[in-house]
C-alpha cells in the first residue's frame, strides 16, 4: 500500500507468476482500469514499486520501458514517472501494454492493420511519400552489419501515413513501436537482401496504384517475418 501527497492510498499486489514483465505491466494499468490513478498521476518511486510488486529492478524496468514505449507514461528525469494525460483518448495503447509480452498477438495484430492500410495506401499515396519509400530501400541495401532496423519500421510507418487515416494511423504507430521493440529483442539475424526484395515489391505495386498487388506483396512480407519470429 502506498500513502499519496494527499492521503489517499493506492493498493497493488504483488506479481508471483513467472512472465514477470508481463504481469508489472498489468498491475501497473490496473492501477488506472480500477481508478485508483487517473491519467497525469504520477506513479510511485521506482524502489516502492519494486517492494509493492516483489520483483526486481530490471523487471520494473523492462515494463516502465514498455509502457513508455507505448506512451502510456512518461518518465522524467528525477521528476518521476506519469500516466501520460492523453491515455483517455488512445486506449489501444493500454490494450497493446496488456498484450506486450503475447508476441503471436502482436504479429496478427499488425498483419490485420498493415494488411488493410495498405490497400488504402495504393489509391492515396502521393509522389513524395512514394520518393520517401524508395529512399528508406535505398537505405537498407546500403547499410553495414544489417543495422537497419530504424530504417525498417520507417518503411512500414511511411505506408501507414499515406493511407492518410488519422484514426487507424494511431493504432499504428503504436503498434509498429512495440513490435519494433520486440522485433529487436527476438531476431537473431537480418536478412538485408530478402528485406530490400520484399519492399521493393511493396513499393512497386504502390507505385502502380494497385491495391491487390500492394495487399499481396504485404502479404507475402509480413507472413516471411511472422514464420522468422515464431519458428526461429
Amino acid at each position: 500500500m502506498e500513502v499519496l501527497e494527499g492521503g489517499g492510498t493506492i493498493e497493488i499486489g504483488a506479481v508471483k507468476r513467472n512472465t514477470l514483465s508481463k504481469q508489472v505491466v498489468e498491475q501497473i494499468v490496473q492501477l488506472l482500469v480500477s481508478g485508483q490513478l487517473k491519467p497525469g498521476d504520477k506513479l510511485p518511486p521506482e524502489m516502492e514499486l519494486v517492494e509493492m510488486l516483489n520483483v526486481s529492478r530490471p523487471v520494473l524496468r523492462e515494463a516502465l520501458s514498455s509502457l513508455e514505449t507505448l506512451e502510456v507514461i512518461t518518465r522524467k528525469t528525477r521528476g518521476g514517472t506519469y500516466f501520460n494525460k492523453k491515455i483517455g483518448s488512445n486506449p489501444f495503447s493500454v490494450m497493446l501494454a496488456l498484450s506486450v509480452d503475447d508476441l503471436p498477438t502482436l504479429i496478427e495484430a499488425r498483419m490485420a492493420l498493415e494488411l488493410g492500410l495498405v490497400t488504402i495506401a495504393a489509391e492515396k499515396i502521393t509522389d513524395a511519400q512514394l520518393a520517401r519509400l524508395k529512399q528508406t530501400i535505398d537505405q537498407i541495401a546500403g547499410s553495414e552489419n544489417n543495422h537497419y532496423g530504424d530504417i525498417d519500421i520507417e518503411f512500414h510507418r511511411i505506408i501507414c501515413e499515406s493511407a492518410n487515416n488519422p484514426i487507424v494511423e494511431g493504432m499504428s504507430d503504436s503498434l509498429l513501436m512495440l513490435i519494433h521493440e520486440r522485433m529487436n529483442k527476438e531476431t537473431k539475424f537480418r536478412e538485408r537482401e530478402v528485406t530490400v526484395r520484399f519492399h521493393t515489391e511493396i513499393y512497386n505495386a504502390l507505385a502502380n496504384r494497385d491495391p491487390l498487388e500492394s495487399y499481396t506483396h504485404m502479404y507475402r512480407h509480413l507472413s516471411y517475418v511472422r514464420d522468422k519470429l515464431l519458428k526461429g
